[in-house]
């Protein structure tokens, strides 16, 4: 087919917003909410979508010098699994820092501190159904830290469990369609694909415009 070629420096989101004319919430829950949207689109028409207001989240794949990634196994009631997953959080305060976020789910989940921090992927995580954005951090030079003063554990986290495994050992199970958590699937692979070109790595503070866009959208 006769597509135009994006060149490499078209690669990238374009943050729009195209008319609500409409918007009504359906259901609140205790994190998130479900909403309808009435929507004039460019040709004049309307469109209504339904879909779940998330706060957003962070990941972490925390890589030690034995090239070992740490990770948890939680229970996840919606989809009936025990998943495989690297830590990770909601961003469930709108003004917290995503990196200190990071960190502080970091030494919650697997008790672990980093000396370095770059993020490895930004990912919207089901953009046809819900607004989360999604940050995932690459963290090295790890150590042992406990965890932060009045931290405690409920529900799935009570009964997590704690291993590392080998970078190569989570691409190839992930290949092997064996692990499905998207913070799991896209950090590993990130990391597959950034190889040992750590410099090569955004900074932990780089500009998030996925976050930046939700209150311009929805005045949240």
């Amino acid at each position: 087919m006769d597509f135009p070629v994006l060149s490499a420096a078209e690669l990238t989101d374009r943050a729009t917003t195209w008319p609500t004319v409409g918007h009504r919430e359906l259901a609140a829950g205790k994190l998130f909410g479900f909403v309808e949207d009435r929507v004039t689109t460019p040709d004049g028409g309307e469109m209504v979508r339904e879909y779940l207001r998330h706060t957003g989240s962070v990941g972490i794949i925390a890589l030690d010098d034995r090239d070992r990634v740490a990770l948890v196994q939680q229970y996840r009631h919606p989809v009936g699994f025990e998943l495989i997953e690297p830590p990770a959080g909601l961003l469930d305060v709108l003004t917290e820092d995503p990196l200190d976020a990071a960190r502080r789910e970091l030494a919650e989940e697997v008790g672990l501190a980093a000396d370095q921090w770059a993020v490895l992927v930004d990912v919207f995580n089901s953009p046809g159904c819900s607004d989360e954005f999604l940050r995932i951090f690459l963290a090295r030079g790890l150590r042992s830290t406990p965890a932060p003063d009045g931290f405690e554990v409920h529900g799935e986290e009570a009964h997590m469990r704690r291993y590392w495994a080998h970078r190569d050992d989570l691409t190839r199970a992930v290949f092997a369609g064996r692990l499905a958590n998207p913070v799991l699937v896209a950090g590993v692979l990130a990391l597959a694909a950034t190889g040992t070109a750590y410099a090569s790595l955004r900074p932990a503070h780089t500009p998030w415009p996925a976050r930046d866009q939700r209150p311009v959208r929805t005045g949240a």
